[in-house]
């Protein structure tokens, strides 16, 4: 049984910064490829960074250079750091994994989802 636990969230201020995690159980996160997506209210959920199996990593335009997915797989554990925190990034983040050398933008794409995990942040 795979299971994806995410944890970290919480409040930070504008200009903050939090550290997500996601650890796996069932699968061998350095074999998938292994993803953040987040969900504001009334938004679709999006795709922030991914890292492939082989370690290439993705990032959404909103996120670049404040934002860092990285992976220990000697704890097959999926780490987010998130700086320069803004309002905007204030949403549900929920870690995401599937089987392929490749990651796919769109959630319907991913096998595996964690339970979610809030971020809020405020101004």
């Amino acid at each position: 049984q795979v299971t994806l636990v995410e944890s970290g969230g919480g409040s930070a201020q504008a200009g903050g910064s939090l550290r997500l995690s996601c650890a796996a159980s069932g699968l061998f996160a350095g074999g998938y490829c292994m993803a953040w997506f987040r969900q504001a209210p009334g938004n679709e959920r999006e795709r922030v960074a991914a890292i492939a199996s082989g370690g290439a990593t993705y990032y959404g335009e909103a996120v670049k250079g404040r934002f860092t997915i990285y992976r220990d797989n000697a704890k097959n554990t999926l780490y987010l750091e998130m700086n320069s925190l803004k309002p905007e990034d204030d949403a549900r983040y929920y870690c995401g994994a599937r089987l392929l050398t490749f990651c796919p933008r769109y959630p319907a794409e991913y096998t595996y989802w964690g339970q979610g995990i809030q971020v809020t942040v405020s101004s």
